[in-house]
Parts: C-alpha cells; structure tokens; sequence
C-alpha cells in the first residue's frame, strides 16, 4: 500500500532537485492524486502558479509512461544514479552545443540546434515518450544503461572528431605562419631561387657543412661581430711540438692519445665563410661554413688498437647559436618544392574546410539525440521520485512548468504553499539540497 511504502523510506528520500542559484526555464513537478482523478491534481497545479491569480509561469501536462517498478530497494538505489546519470548527460548536451558554437563562430545560430526539427523548447513542452527507442516495459536500471551508454557513444564519438579536427586547425595554422612567416619560419625553397643558389658556394661534404642562420634585425650587429668565435671551445686545433723533433717534420708518425689536441682550441667557422643571403623587414638570413666534424685519435693499449671517435661539430655548433637565439634552418635546395608549400596550404584549408562542415552536421544530428536522451532521463526521474515519494499503486500527476522571468523562487514558494505541510518554507540542508513535500525537478534546456 502507499502507507507501507511511505513507512519504509528513509527521511532523506524527500529530495528533488539541488537549490537552484540560476533562475531555471523549467520546472517539473509531480503531485499525488491521492485517489481522485487526474484532472484535479491537474487543476490545482494550475492554481498554484500558472493562473490569472498566480501568473508565474505557462504549465504544460508530462505525459509520463507506465514504466516498471521493480522493488522498492532497487528504486532507491536507481534515484541515487539517476541524478549523476542526469548530469553526465547533461554535459554531453552542452558539450555538442557548445561544439556546434564555437565551429560556427560569429555566425552560430542556437535555432539551428534542434530537436527532431523542432526546437528543443517546443520538443520539450510537446514532449511525448519515444517507446521504439526507449521501451518501457524494460526493466528501469536497463533502460537507464540503454539510455546513458547512448550519450557516452556520442561523448566519445565527439572526442575523436574533435582532436582530429583539432589536430588539422593547428596544422593548417602551421603552414600559414610558415608560409606569411619571416625568414625564421617560412620555407627556403619558396624563398631562394636558382639564381640565388647558384651564386652560393653551398658545402656538404665529409668535412665542411654550409649552415643557413636567420638572425633578427636587432641581433645582425652582434651575429656579425661574434660569428667567427662562436664555439670556441668546440675544435681542438693542437698537434705535436715539432720545435722538439724537428727531424720527424712532415713524416709520418705515430702520435695518438700522446698529443692533446685540445691544448689550442678554436671555432669550428671557417674564417672569411660569412655571407648574407637574403633579409626581409624582420631577419636577415645568412650562410656560414663549419667543420663538419673532428676526430679524436685513436691509440694503442699494448698491442690492441682502440679505435678514434669522430665529433659531430655539426650538432655541438647548431646547439651554441639555439642558445644564442640565432635560428639554423634546415635547406636543402629543391626545385620542385617551389610552390609545394602554397599547394600544401590550399589543401590543408580544404580539408579543414570539410572537417568542420562534417562536424558541423554531426552536432545537430547528435544534438537531438543527446537532447532525447537527457528528456527521457528527466521523465524517468520524474516517475521514480513519484513513486518513492508517493508510493504504490503508481497514481500521480506530473506537469512542466516555462517559468516567466525572475518568478523562481515566487512559484516555488506557491508550490511550497499549495502542497507542503504547513511549513513556511522549504527545508536546506548543509550540502545545499532543497526539499519540498512534492517532486520538484529543473530542467535548464
């Protein structure tokens, strides 16, 4: 009986929906018919706050379906899933909404967000249960998991669509600051010409290597006073005293790890190497020429020879201008990549293009079905609060309520008066929960 079942709830199942620091566009509220006829509970409703007299706000009926009671246990552990259920789906909603938003930018229009053609407003005011989809005589925990792993498909399936589409922004960004860059980013193939190239004396052997630097207008004075000593503790120039042996002068010998190359070092630039190539209004690119690299002599350990290592100038060089903020840029002259970058461009803005209008689709296809989703959760709600607040048999009347601006808390408090217990308001407690002696839902659409 409806006595029993209120006798075995506990007193914190009262609870209907969390204290609301916004005004809500929508209240849902559900009334025990306590044996009378559904069109009196309807009226009374109607009186509390959607009447000349109590003109709060538009009162539309919530047709809510006979679902499946279960016990009363697995009720009340549903009640408690439900709210997290209601909003993770929730945040999947304003997820693609807000998606569908920033995909259109200045142009965004919430009214092409819809609801199976129809505003999600009107959806929700006409609201009718989609019984194909969501069959109601499922049991309820399968219904929910039906209804929820849904939306977590549409979570996810947004993710991935919007890290790839991410992923192509940011390298369509790229290639435009390459491409309208200064001599730091842009690509040297769109920049020296055959004619240029040819004019240089571009090295690329076993022992010298031609580095192309791009240095900003203000560091030009001191990239070309300090150019030629730059990594001057890099190249081991030393060798042997010949002033000791004069006689083995310009024969072969065999001197090993008993000569410290190291005993006179020096840069690695070639003196009189420097040349600059080409500026634009920020930097000026220049080519310099190195040693490749440097052998460490090998030496003998009794009988057995440990062979030399080989130092990669290159690399020990490039690292001293990085820390000088001087910028070595990759070249190696292709004359069929002229162009290749403005190609490159147009194809990546062309698939971006595309991305986003097929984005763009899937948010309003998905919009509505999240939305469906996130209604159907809310009538679910709306029927397992009836029904722990009421209880059994299942005889209760549900409407929604468009609530007129700035009338919240004046129709919750008619609420409160109409149906509560005599109380002047509603309970709080510490965790901000709001109670009433009714079911009393938000819903923000």
């Amino acid at each position: 009986s409806s006595s029993l079942a209120l006798a075995k709830l506990p007193p914190y199942i009262r609870h209907t929906t969390t204290a609301m620091s916004h005004s809500a566009n929508y209240l849902i509220t559900s009334i025990s018919n306590s044996g009378s006829a559904p069109e009196a509970a309807y009226r009374s409703l109607q009186n509390a706050g959607a009447c000349p007299s109590a003109p709060y706000a538009e009162m539309f009926k919530l047709e809510v379906p006979s679902l499946m009671v279960g016990t009363l246990d697995s009720l009340m552990n549903l009640s408690d899933d439900l709210g997290k259920t209601d909003s993770l789906i929730e945040s999947v909603v304003r997820k693609v909404e807000k998606s569908s938003a920033d995909l259109a930018g200045k142009k965004f229009n919430a009214s092409e967000l819809t609801v199976g053609g129809v505003p999600p407003t009107r959806y929700v005011q006409q609201f009718a249960w989609d019984y194909a989809k969501y069959p109601n005589r499922r049991p309820l925990k399968e219904l929910v998991t039906l209804i929820s792993s849904g939306v977590a498909a549409i979570d996810e399936e947004l993710k991935q669509l919007s890290t790839s589409y991410g992923d192509k922004t940011v390298a369509l960004q790229d290639a435009k600051r390459k491409k309208g860059g200064n001599l730091m980013t842009v690509d040297l193939n769109d920049v020296l010409d055959e004619k240029m190239v040819r004019g240089l004396e571009i090295h690329d052997s076993e022992y010298l290597k031609s580095l192309f630097v791009a240095v900003g207008k203000g560091q030009v004075e001191g990239f070309e006073r300090e150019v030629y000593g730059m990594g001057a503790e890099l190249v081991g120039y030393g060798g042997p005293d010949w002033s000791q042996n004069p006689t083995g002068l310009g024969q072969n010998q065999s001197f090993g790890s008993q000569i410290d190359r190291h005993q006179t070092k020096g840069s690695p630039v070639v003196p009189g190497s420097l040349i600059k190539v080409t500026q634009d209004n920020d930097s000026v690119l220049y080519m310099v020429t190195i040693l490749r690299g440097m052998y460490e002599a090998g030496y003998y350990e009794g009988e057995e020879f440990i062979p030399g290592t080989k130092i990669d100038l290159q690399e020990a060089f490039s690292k001293v201008l990085k820390e000088k903020r001087y910028i070595v840029r990759e070249f190696t002259y292709d004359p069929s990549q002229q162009g290749k970058a403005a190609m490159h461009l147009e194809q990546l803005q062309v698939e971006v293009d595309n991305m986003r209008s097929g984005l763009t689709r899937w948010c309003k296809t998905h919009y509505g079905e999240a939305f469906v989703a996130w209604m159907h959760i809310k009538v679910i709600r709306v029927f397992v609060e009836s029904v722990l607040r009421y209880g059994l048999p299942v005889d209760f009347t549900a409407v929604l309520y468009k609530v007129n601006s700035g009338k919240d808390k004046i129709l919750v408090d008619s609420l409160d008066k109409a149906f509560g217990k005599g109380k002047e308001q509603e309970d709080v407690e510490d965790d901000g929960e709001e109670y009433h002696d009714f079911v009393l839902i938000k819903f923000d659409p």
